[in-house]
């Protein structure tokens, strides 16, 4: 299964990372060419999709090893930790485009610096950009939710805000050759309205990936559906002391359970045990388990 998990990740990771590598030769081309901003700052927007591409491609093939010797709960935080790079990437990046779109609307406007009119090969490079990223957005989201793999669906959404931030170039760049040379503020313009979504959107993906690294309870309505399946079996009472986490695309259960004192340690230990396989049916086969077994008072 793990074996299968992997080859999934990589080849999808593979194929965006051959499209995005295509996608922004294509526009910085097309931005130097076509002499708009917008462009650009949407060429490096997709040389960052490349970059969390090859990010993903490796912390992915370290996170899929088993445990050993110097890691008792497995790899899969490094999975975790590739999510949180991929988000502060994209913040990093948002922020550079806000950065450069308002320098040169204030240096259109304050400094009287003027503005060239971009070229239609930069509106044919948007119009290609939005199509071809969404279409790789849908199919990555898709594979990163088979697999359930949170690195993968955080480039899936890498992918989307790439389609997004075409969406505002297209329009800052077609606005800019149609309406006219007052007009031509919309090229920077489209790439401060862009920032502020890639910024979102990172801030979406490092929010719960943090949380995870710093071991954050799941949500309450999941420990109360393990503390239910806990208590289907009818021989164990009262369980408490229950701690949750996150590790990767796994998580952990510690809990302590109740039962007859008098019961016998195999009767208690297939109990624990039938607990165990209900548990790992709901939230998969690689959940970590920890229960502890008490006597009733």
């Amino acid at each position: 299964m793990n074996d299968n998990r992997e080859k999934e990740i990589a080849k999808v990771t593979l194929l965006g990372s051959v499209v995005n590598f295509v996608l922004l030769v294509f526009k910085f081309v097309a931005g130097f060419l076509g002499n708009s901003s917008a462009m650009i700052a949407d060429a490096v927007h997709s040389l960052s999709d490349f970059v969390t591409d090859i990010i993903v491609l490796l912390f992915v093939n370290i996170s899929s090893r088993p445990k050993d010797e110097s890691h008792d709960y497995g790899h899969g935080k490094y999975e975790t930790l590739a999510t949180s790079v991929i988000g502060a990437i994209l913040l990093c990046v948002g922020f550079g485009l806000f950065w450069g779109g308002c320098s040169r609307i204030w240096d259109y406007y304050v400094n009287d610096v003027p503005l060239e009119s971009p070229g239609v090969i930069a509106l044919i490079a948007a119009v290609a950009s939005i199509i071809i990223k969404e279409l790789l957005y849908q199919y990555t989201q898709r594979i990163g939710k088979k697999v359930n793999s949170q690195a993968v669906i955080a480039n899936a959404w890498h992918h989307r805000s790439d389609a997004f931030s075409s969406i505002g170039t297209m329009l800052g760049i077609g606005g800019a050759i149609l309406l006219g040379e007052e007009w031509r503020i919309l090229d920077p313009l489209a790439a401060v309205i862009v920032s502020i979504f890639i910024v979102r959107v990172s801030l979406m993906l490092v929010q719960p990936a943090i949380n995870d690294l710093l071991e954050v309870s799941l949500p309450e309505q999941t420990e109360q559906e393990i503390l239910d399946i806990i208590m289907e079996n009818p021989h164990v009472q009262k369980p408490h002391n229950l701690y949750t986490r996150r590790i990767g695309n796994t998580i952990a259960i510690e809990v302590h359970i109740r039962v007859d004192g008098a019961v016998s340690v195999r009767e208690a230990h297939e109990w624990t045990r039938e607990i165990e396989r209900k548990l790992r049916a709901r939230f998969g086969e690689m959940t970590h388990i920890m229960l502890h077994v008490e006597p009733l008072a």
